[in-house]
């Protein structure tokens, strides 16, 4: 397992944890460790690649136990709206819960991610930043080829701030101003958006699903 990023591949050879086995000791990089005990990275702009390796792990995870919660956590600036859908529909998908977790920030695509945990599972830490904004593209070519994919973005537009109100609670002309420009939030301002669910500074110690963040 490795997270997707310039260095990433560098950093998970680098560090390495024992972990008890028949053979008395085996060793894995930091993350495959962290995947054993169902905690998934999200970490980085969120592309094709990165979405083919959490929804392989997701899917790992939910033929290893289908009733076993899951955790992502996420430190993610966004990206590409296809990756970021394909990485979502997975969560909705698989049977076990997915917890979030945003660590660092959770932009764009991000937030999405963060926003569409488990309710009740979703949270930040106190100094998390997250972001939400409607999603651009470029067009070229031909004017009507700019038409149709001008048409495009205003579907996929349309299409997250329903998902954001329904994940918020909020109501969709709230969502639709919030999205209009980047909007920033603390941890604090993004739980009363309804983005998250709990804002910690400390790991809880009650509650189940808590334990298991």
């Amino acid at each position: 397992m490795s997270i997707i990023e310039n260095n990433a591949e560098l950093i998970t050879k680098a560090i390495a944890v024992g972990m008890p086995s028949n053979r008395g000791k085996d060793f894995f990089d930091i993350f495959s460790a962290l995947l054993q005990e169902r905690i998934i990275f999200v970490t980085g702009g969120v592309e094709d690649r990165m979405a083919a390796e959490i929804t392989a792990q997701l899917l790992y995870l939910e033929s290893d136990n289908p009733k076993k919660d899951i955790w992502m956590y996420i430190n993610s600036p966004g990206g590409v709206v296809t990756a970021g859908m394909a990485i979502h529909d997975t969560m909705q998908y698989i049977r076990p819960r997915v917890g979030t977790v945003c660590i660092g920030q959770a932009a764009s695509m991000g937030s999405f991610l963060l926003a569409s945990g488990e309710p009740g599972m979703r949270y930040a830490l106190t100094n998390a930043r997250i972001m939400v904004h409607q999603p651009s593209g470029g067009a070229q070519g031909m004017a009507s080829d700019i038409e149709i994919q001008a048409k495009e973005i205003l579907r996929i537009r349309s299409r997250m701030n329903d998902l954001y109100a329904k994940y918020t609670g909020k109501p969709l002309k709230d969502i639709e101003k919030a999205m209009d420009r980047d909007t920033f939030l603390e941890a604090d301002e993004a739980k009363a958006f309804g983005l998250v669910d709990e804002v910690f500074d400390k790991r809880p110690v009650t509650g189940d699903s808590a334990d298991k963040a």
